[in-house]
């Protein structure tokens, strides 16, 4: 059991011994004591006044001794006005720090066979283009939510839906008809998402061409010079066909989106992220269609005169939303719905997480309702992972003019920046020449995970390559290189740290601090879990690695003379790795043993 758990059981039955009121532990928090106060562990007494009618300092005090008379794990305490603030037998921390080093997950919850099923959607790309810098922060903060809610006990199904069809899809095929020549991604020595995404741009650029001559020549305003433009006529009958079945249309479709398929994989796979069910909207689409028919002969929606299909959720406080156009054809919120429905028979899901940025927010208050009412039993509690846009500092990026960040050449600059500071003095120089290239790999990626997973997912941020990859300050390079130094330090030693007994060596302050912060792992797990943001578990493995390092400085480890004492610090030095390890795994972000 924790110390907050002791400690608030403890405090309970104080309440109840004292002043004879059942007050829930469960309402009884304890917090790490602020440095500038003598103690380990601050409760706040406030909430028990009214039932010991006493002052705050008078009713403090009596806890306080209680505690010490009664709770083995308490040495003494101390009250600051209504703060009680409690020192624990540093022997006792010397248990706890046994205990974390015993469990091979420590902090983490097995899913069982009965355990939630959670569904988190995430990626959401489009085949029109290769994936970007905002699909990495999609990317990486769907697959640290998954490994975070797994951590919290539950079963995960990690779920994707590709827009593979539409008007952008029809662009790029266009103009791959009209100025590719037959290239493909072998001819061209390219992949395919790349190649594709190449004649999006290209189909952009005529397309404006053509606006502004129509403008020049026929005197038309940007809009009727874009309604008459015959280019983007000519992508809307596409369309069309496809919609209609034309084989030339689908041929051509399957093996353009079969290039980009291919593309995807392998940036995913780079990435180090991964799916267990991947849904098309060229087969969801269909089934939203359905649905909302359903939802139309029961009552629940209403078609206007013009044939199309409508929500009226005023009454929910939101306004008109449309269904199916007055044509028949389907909406976003169509797709969503169909790709609701093949989820709901595929899994018994307990909650759904879309991982969608935040200018998607009133989409996923209108789809709540919506599943709510067509009786998905997880609808209205659904859970739209709200985040920021990810911008450069040279401002926001455009995929139509070519000038995003591509996610495959952000890679490769992050691990050619790796190789660059790998060559300053003092750097990777016990790597091996074999391990070298997957260590840069290793700290080039980790440095982008950790410095978009660091952020706040809710907040807008700014990515800067230079700045994610420094060696010191909050950053992922920084943890690596405490993970590593630790494993080097392990590997010099030549104590058999197992097999001695170390439950009598009483730390000193720092190292009951060090303890104390293993020991919050399991709250920061939980906690990250409960609000869905991977930067608390980024923020606590940083303040772990940060407060191991001044250990480090401060006290020999291998030279100390003291047996007990020297394996009780690489013991403490190893379950710190091991956390670190652990934490660092929740964002996706591997650990080189040597840097």
């Amino acid at each position: 059991m924790s110390i907050d758990n002791i400690l608030s059981l403890a405090t309970a039955e104080a309440v109840k011994a004292l002043y004879g009121v059942d007050f829930p532990a469960s309402q009884i928090v304890p917090q790490t004591t602020k440095k500038e106060f003598e103690g380990n562990e601050t409760i706040v007494v406030f909430p028990f006044l009214k039932a010991s009618h006493k002052a705050p300092d008078v009713t403090a005090k009596e806890i306080g001794d209680y505690l010490v008379a009664h709770e083995p794990a308490v040495e003494k305490f101390n009250v600051i006005k209504g703060f009680l603030n409690i020192t624990i037998k540093p022997t006792y921390w010397t248990g706890v720090l046994l205990h974390i080093a015993s469990q091979p997950h420590y902090g983490m919850v097995e899913p069982g066979e009965d355990s939630p099923l959670v569904m988190i959607e995430y990626s959401s790309p489009n085949t029109n283009k290769p994936l970007h810098l905002g699909h990495v922060r999609n990317n990486l903060l769907g697959y640290s939510l998954a490994c975070i809610m797994q951590a919290n006990g539950n079963r995960v199904v990690k779920t994707n839906i590709v827009n593979d069809r539409g008007i952008h899809i029809c662009k790029s095929m266009l103009a791959w008809l009209k100025w590719g020549n037959g290239i493909t991604p072998e001819k061209a020595g390219k992949k395919g998402d790349h190649l594709i995404g190449d004649f999006y741009v290209e189909f952009d650029k005529h397309y404006k061409a053509e606006v502004a001559q129509l403008m020049t020549e026929r005197g038309l305003t940007k809009e009727e010079a874009e309604k008459a433009s015959p280019l983007m006529q000519e992508a809307h009958d596409m369309l069309r066909r496809w919609e209609d079945g034309d084989e030339q249309v689908r041929s051509l479709w399957r093996t353009m989106n079969e290039w980009v398929y291919a593309g995807f994989d392998e940036t995913y796979k780079r990435l180090g992220v991964s799916f267990d069910k991947i849904y098309y909207e060229s087969n969801t689409y269909l089934e939203g269609k359905e649905k909302v028919l359903e939802g139309l002969e029961k009552g629940l929606f209403y078609r206007k005169d013009d044939g199309s299909v409508w929500a009226d959720l005023t009454a929910d406080g939101l306004d008109h939303k449309l269904l199916l156009r007055s044509d028949g054809t389907s909406v976003y919120m169509t797709q969503d719905i169909g790709t609701a429905k093949l989820r709901y028979q595929d899994y018994p899901i307990d909650k759904m997480i879309y991982v969608v940025g935040n200018e998607q927010n009133y989409h996923f208050q209108v789809l709540s309702l919506l599943l709510d009412k067509l009786g998905f039993k997880w609808g209205k509690d659904l859970i739209h992972f709200s985040y920021g846009m990810v911008e450069l500092p040279n401002g926001k990026m455009k995929s139509r003019e070519g000038t995003v960040v591509d996610a495959d050449d952000l890679m490769d600059e992050m691990i050619d920046t790796a190789r660059r500071m790998s060559n300053e003095p003092g750097r990777l120089q016990g790597v091996p020449e074999q391990e070298r290239d997957d260590v840069l790999r290793m700290i080039g990626l980790g440095a982008l995970k950790y410095f978009i997973l660091k952020v706040d997912p809710r907040k807008n941020m700014t990515f800067n390559p230079q700045e994610s990859i420094d060696f010191n300050g909050n950053t992922g390079p920084f943890i690596q290189y405490t993970y590593a130094r630790i494993q080097s330090l392990l590997r010099k030693a030549t104590d058999d740290v197992q097999a001695f007994d170390i439950s009598a060596v009483e730390p000193n302050d720092k190292e009951t601090a060090l303890i104390q912060r293993l020991a919050d792992f399991a709250g920061a797990v939980t906690e990250a879990g409960r609000s869905y943001s991977p930067a608390l578990i980024a923020n606590y493995v940083y303040d772990l690695a940060k407060e191991y390092n001044q250990f480090y400085h401060d006290y020999s480890i291998l030279r100390e003379d003291d047996t007990a004492r020297r394996v009780f610090r690489l013991r403490l030095s190893g379950t710190v790795a091991t956390i670190i390890g652990q934490a660092m795994a929740l964002l996706g972000i591997e650990m080189p043993q040597r840097m």
